[in-house]
């Protein structure tokens, strides 16, 4: 059940046997995550409250190889309306989550969360003794626009605490090939949110990024069996105005070797870097633009020379050359940990080494000269 209710409700205890009521603070910015009952803790599993969605993107954005459980809640009688290339429009009291975490291994260390490892029974829930909560961020859309709030996970995963001015946290990653990586895992301030939900460079108000139908346009494994996220959220009365899943678009899932290569390159840009390169974004005086639906050419960087990287150019003359990756700015920059190099810079600490591996591949088969 979807209900609307007020500030002061009652919420179940967040380390009880029983989820809790979601509950949308029209102002205001509650000092602890189970106040909005969104996701709990309940017998040593952090679950959904009745109402509250998972769901998944096709291409997601890398965050230091943590895993992700994404989450949608709106209130009663309302939904979101379909937008062609946009993310969706919601509602008033739209509450969306998204918990980061890690799964460990027997010496503490953190593993990949974005390697599809199994952490619970079902894709909704958590298993605590199998995974490490970092923090969950909240984005509510409030009558004047969107607000987002990071809380961070108490070392006993039993509740989050907001945390306006940001956090970070050392940690030490355990790779297959039994690498050991150090991450500095850094948690937003309210103000760094904007850095990159601010996808208007004029407006500067917040949007979400993920939740557009082209990212959510896949199944999803819910607990009652595999569906299309959007004909699942129609059903639910999440989604009006939409097109089929078959008639709306769909985003290229950026490992997928079944997809061709430049599709896959582009969605991964799409989702990591567009959100700040967009003609409107806030790398607009850039003229870069990685937007999906960008023409080739110029502004998606092929040949183009850098207007103000400073040492992000690396002496290199061109974002992009074809045939030629070493040589492009955007290797320069994606295979670097130096803050005024690094792109992007907010969200990570490593470099994603699958990441730069398939710009790469991209860049290297495209034909033409740049000179």
């Amino acid at each position: 059940m979807r209900a609307l209710l007020p500030a002061l409700a009652l919420i179940i205890a967040a380390c009880g046997s029983e989820t809790a009521t979601p509950v949308f603070h029209a102002e205001g910015r509650p000092a602890m995550l189970s106040e909005w009952g969104m996701v709990t803790v309940s017998d040593g599993h952090l679950v959904l409250s009745d109402g509250v969605e998972p769901y998944d993107l096709n291409t997601a954005l890398f965050t230091d190889h943590a895993g992700k459980l994404r989450t949608i809640w709106m209130p009663e009688g309302v939904s979101a309306a379909y937008r062609e290339g946009e993310v969706l429009d919601f509602p008033v009291g739209t509450v969306i989550t998204k918990t980061f975490y890690y799964p460990v291994d027997d010496a503490g260390n953190v593993l990949r969360g974005d390697a599809g490892l199994q952490v619970s029974t079902t894709p909704e829930t958590l298993d605590l003794d199998r995974v490490r909560l970092i923090e969950t961020r909240l984005l509510i859309r409030r009558e004047a626009g969107w607000v987002a709030l990071p809380y961070v996970w108490d070392e006993d995963e039993s509740d989050a605490r907001l945390m306006r001015a940001g956090y970070s946290e050392a940690l030490t990653l355990a790779e297959a090939d039994g690498r050991l990586r150090a991450i500095n895992y850094l948690v937003p301030n309210v103000n760094q949110c904007a850095g990159c939900h601010a996808t208007n460079n004029t407006t500067r108000e917040l949007q979400p990024i993920g939740p557009a139908a082209r990212h959510l346009n896949r199944d999803f494994a819910y607990a009652e069996g595999p569906q299309n996220q959007l004909a699942h959220f129609i059903a639910e009365g999440y989604l009006s105005g939409a097109p089929s899943p078959e008639r709306a678009p769909r985003a290229p899932v950026w490992n997928d070797p079944d997809t061709p290569l430049a599709a896959r390159a582009r969605a991964y840009l799409d989702i990591n870097c567009a959100h700040c390169h967009n003609p409107v974004g806030a790398a607009d005086t850039s003229g870069l633009h990685l937007n999906f639906d960008a023409p080739d050419g110029p502004n998606l960087g092929v040949c183009k020379p850098p207007i103000a990287a400073g040492p992000g150019s690396g002496g290199h003359r061109f974002d992009i050359v074809p045939g030629v990756p070493e040589e492009s700015i955007f290797i320069y920059r994606m295979d670097s940990r130096q803050g005024d190099i690094m792109m992007p810079e907010l969200g990570r600490s490593l470099i994603h080494e699958d990441g730069v591996e398939l710009v790469r591949a991209w860049i290297a088969e495209m034909d033409g000269s740049c000179f």
